[in-house]
């Protein structure tokens, strides 16, 4: 028979057909199943029975990210190779010997040029399947040599992790690469140069804790573990049992490590958007086309007409006016959502990201409200955590570092006022924004949309331009909330919204804005699309004067444009003739 089996004698046959089938069949290690090679290679290597994403080579990673599979390899730099003279169950010179036999590459690193969109661009790979990608003398070498190479080039950097951690038969050696390679990556942030960190599965230990967490934007991997010791370690050191989701992709998202995580098809496309942006692409403004959602127009607002101040009060608040996601999915393109402020959380009450604003490459920053019950209560009706305006600090030196407009379009009753938000510094967090804004090198316009609440709306509220629009408010407190304080009953709630002088003809009069916004007829919630045509041409008005400014000069007029602000205010305040004081 042709497989037979004779005791102690090899058969060629065997051999043959182990070596074939192992070629052809490839076992997840997920789920256990046998995966047909083809179907693997066609899936982007990714299982198709249960989705988890298995490692790639260099020359895989290059394929999927560069355009039309067309790169350069780079030659990495050599260094001796056994400094410490390593010896464990086998001596370190052979196991690195064994490595670059079996994976064709002299280490853990390689580095390719090619373009992504159409932008050149240089991407480094820690190649998971040389000693688990851990980084060595060799590995650290070659980093630093990438980034210099992409300094030299002036192109985008883009750091592809998979690794284990530090090189153990290095030691100290192994270690001193975290800081090579942050001191490198520091070269990159004080060039301008775009630094994006795909992190996949798994990357782990002095890795993550150095480069790999130090992007200006960092994308996971869908299904990829991420984290600083691993799980088994920790679970050992506690004794208690983790999470199942523990160190995944989408645990680190919640807890505001990673901007997003993106399936392995569309990490291409979603570079080539994020890089167009970064590096400041043309791109032609698209037409504003939205509808405005159906609503009761007959149904009248309960407190309407009992006088103007309060009736602004209330078409701030309508439920059908357009909030910050809105705006973004009617004026912007190519817009990328940002996520985590990188010490604890994505807060969804403060959108971010980046985008086309009418054809200009913006930094853009907001209070998200919410539209139905479930929404609403996941953006917390646009109440902010501190997590969320540390967010908001680093999308501010997001535009800096890339002298990107920012726009923030602030929208909330205030600050979120619970017990979590004071135990991670609510006060600091607004502190940081407000000083953090004041100082921003680059353009910085701030619109008021809707409700300025509070030091909610100043932490994302002082830029070179404030506009507002026609029917937004803007106060230290609700109207209500004064009435019941200081006349003692709710009732006085439109008595008191006219004496705070809190409407956009208000804040003009007192020079605390630049410029109203007009609103369609009967309020932004009747009319979408001249709304947005209205405030998109008004903030791009205000970019185009602003850029005509040295960057570097915009924090001394804004600070100066803040401490002349509110000097000298004289205005009348209605008489409260038979009312209780």
């Amino acid at each position: 028979m042709l497989f037979g089996k004779k005791s102690g004698i090899k058969n060629r046959n065997r051999e043959r057909y182990d070596r074939v089938r192992r070629l052809m069949w490839i076992k997840c290690e997920a789920c256990g199943k046998l995966v047909y090679y083809k179907d693997y290679k066609t899936n982007h290597y990714i299982c198709p029975s249960c989705g988890r994403a298995f490692i790639m080579t260099p020359k895989q990673r290059f394929d999927l990210l560069f355009d039309d599979n067309t790169w350069k390899r780079l030659t990495p730099p050599t260094v001796t190779d056994d400094p410490l003279q390593f010896v464990d169950r086998v001596p370190y010179t052979n196991r690195l010997a064994e490595m670059r036999a079996e994976t064709g590459c002299y280490d853990a690193i390689t580095t390719a040029d090619g373009t992504i969109g159409g932008i050149p661009t240089t991407v480094c790979v820690l190649n998971g399947f040389f000693m688990m990608g851990s980084m060595g003398r060799a590995a650290g070498d070659a980093i630093v040599a990438a980034i210099e190479h992409a300094l030299t080039e002036k192109r985008p950097f883009v750091m592809v992790t998979s690794s284990g951690g530090a090189r153990m038969q290095e030691n100290i050696l192994s270690m001193m690469q975290m800081a090579r390679t942050t001191a490198a990556v520091n070269k990159l942030h004080a060039n301008g140069i775009p630094y994006i960190v795909l992190l996949t599965d798994p990357t782990f230990g002095g890795v993550t804790a150095s480069f790999a967490m130090l992007g200006d934007i960092h994308i996971a991997e869908k299904g990829a573990r991420i984290g600083f010791a691993g799980r088994r370690v920790i679970e050992q050191n506690i004794r208690e049992k983790l999470p199942s989701n523990f160190q995944t992709a989408d645990y680190l998202y919640e807890h505001g490590m990673v901007d997003m995580v993106v399936a392995r098809t569309d990490l291409h496309d979603t570079l080539a958007k994020i890089l167009a942006v970064l590096t400041k692409q043309s791109c032609t403004p698209k037409q504003i086309n939205v509808a405005t959602p159906t609503h009761d127009a007959s149904k009248k607002l309960r407190g309407m007409g009992e006088n103007e101040a309060y009736d602004k009060v209330l078409l701030a608040r309508h439920e059908n006016r357009p909030h910050f996601l809105d705006y973004i999915n009617g004026i912007v393109d190519d817009w990328t959502y940002l996520a985590g402020d990188r010490t604890f959380a994505e807060d969804p009450a403060m959108g971010s990201g980046i985008g086309f604003w009418r054809g200009i490459p913006a930094v853009i920053i907001g209070q998200e409200q919410g539209r139905t019950i479930e929404t609403r209560q996941k953006h917390r009706f646009g109440m902010v955590n501190p997590d969320g305006y540390r967010k908001g600090i680093r999308m501010m030196k997001l535009a800096e570092k890339f002298n990107l407009p920012l726009i923030s379009l602030f929208d909330t009753a205030g600050a979120f006022a619970g017990r979590e938000g004071e135990e991670r510094g609510q006060s600091q967090a607004v502190a940081a924004s407000i000083a953090a804004g004041l100082n921003v090198r680059t353009p910085y316009i701030a619109v008021n949309v809707g409700q300025g609440g509070s030091g909610g709306a100043i932490a994302i509220g002082t830029g070179d331009r404030v506009l507002m629009l026609e029917n937004a408010i803007y106060s230290v407190i609700a109207p209500e909330s004064c009435a019941s304080i200081l006349w003692k009953d709710n009732k006085f709630k439109a008595t008191a919204a006219a004496a705070m002088k809190l409407t956009a003809r208000d804040m003009a009069n007192l020079n605390v804005i630049d410029e109203i916004i007009p609103e369609p007829a009967g309020g932004a919630h009747t009319d979408w699309q001249t709304t947005m045509e209205l405030l998109a041409n008004a903030v791009v008005k205000q970019i185009t004067e602003l850029q005509q400014i040295p960057a570097d000069q915009l924090p001394a007029q804004r600070a100066d444009k803040f401490l002349a602000m509110t000097r000298d205010v004289e205005i009348h305040q209605p008489e409260h003739i038979g009312e209780e004081q």
